[in-house]
């Protein structure tokens, strides 16, 4: 069985560099659609309150008979939670779902900043004190812009762990991405198949795919891991999750990654909402 590459993120801890997201697959095809996954050998799961199927993938790793020690737990922060003390008590509402006594790692889903008086620095510290309280290993961020990466680290002195965003060819995100690893962060690449957006059919992509006999999505995947991005595509089909993590056993060339990164078309490809004026509460 391939062994997925693991990261060594700024506090000491590893993360495998694939893994599986479950955004959208339903609450009640979650356990099958995670067991299929640690099946083919993924150890890495991205969850979210805001998902609604915590229970699923708890579901799948008690069943799984693997220690909790090898499959790495993500979830994230509903933005109706964002207030210090909700902050902490959504993670132990969550473990509850989960069923365990600590995730691997907990982000601050969205930053809100038009929200919450525009305060997401008391959201950051109460995830640390969660950590310092050993109810989840590491804490970082998702869809943090530059600006607000800046501001929790300037007012806190401590850098997160990874700050998860939307990256494709389509949307690079590069400012953001060399940002978030100045401060010594990694990235974790949400969406790195696009959203429908294009790049499955694109000819650079196709072309690289049928060069390396290999499909478009693993043709995606791997320039996200060239990156040394953290990626955790989604699929609800084993043999796409097979083909998925088949990702891992083949590279790019400089040439044909420079190829993939000259598809960016800037803000215009981004396909998820802008982190500085989203402000949805579920």
């Amino acid at each position: 069985m391939t062994t997925t590459p693991r990261i060594t993120l700024n506090d000491g801890t590893t993360i495998p560099q694939l893994g599986l997201g479950v955004w959208q697959v339903p609450a009640d095809e979650t356990e099958r659609v995670v067991s299929e996954a640690l099946e083919v050998g993924y150890r890495h799961v991205d969850t979210a309150q805001m998902y609604g199927n915590e229970a699923g993938v708890g579901a799948a790793i008690a069943s799984s008979g693997l220690a909790r020690s090898d499959v790495y737990v993500t979830t994230k922060l509903n933005n109706n939670r964002h207030d210090r003390a909700d902050a902490k008590d959504s993670l132990k509402e969550s473990l509850d779902r989960l069923g365990l006594d600590r995730v691997d790692l907990f982000l601050i889903h969205w930053p809100l900043p038009t929200r919450y008086g525009g305060d997401f620095v008391s959201t950051w510290e109460a995830l640390l004190e969660l950590r310092e309280e050993g109810l989840t290993r590491s804490v970082g961020v998702s869809n943090f812009q530059v600006a607000h990466l800046d501001r929790v680290v300037e007012a806190t002195g401590e850098v997160p762990a990874v700050n998860q965003v939307e990256a494709h060819p389509y949307f690079a995100n590069d400012e953001v991405r060399t940002a978030t690893v100045r401060r010594g962060a990694h990235v974790e690449a949400w969406s790195p198949l696009g959203q429908g957006g294009g790049e499955l059919d694109d000819p650079v992509v196709t072309a690289l795919a049928e060069r390396h006999g290999k499909t478009p999505a693993q043709v995606l995947l791997r320039w996200a891991l060239d990156r040394g991005d953290i990626v955790f595509p989604k699929s609800m089909r084993k043999e796409r999750l097979a083909q998925n993590f088949d990702a891992l056993d083949f590279g790019l060339d400089p040439d044909e990654v420079a190829s993939l990164a000259a598809l960016d078309k800037g803000e215009a490809g981004r396909q998820g909402p802008n982190p500085d004026t989203f402000d949805w509460i579920p």
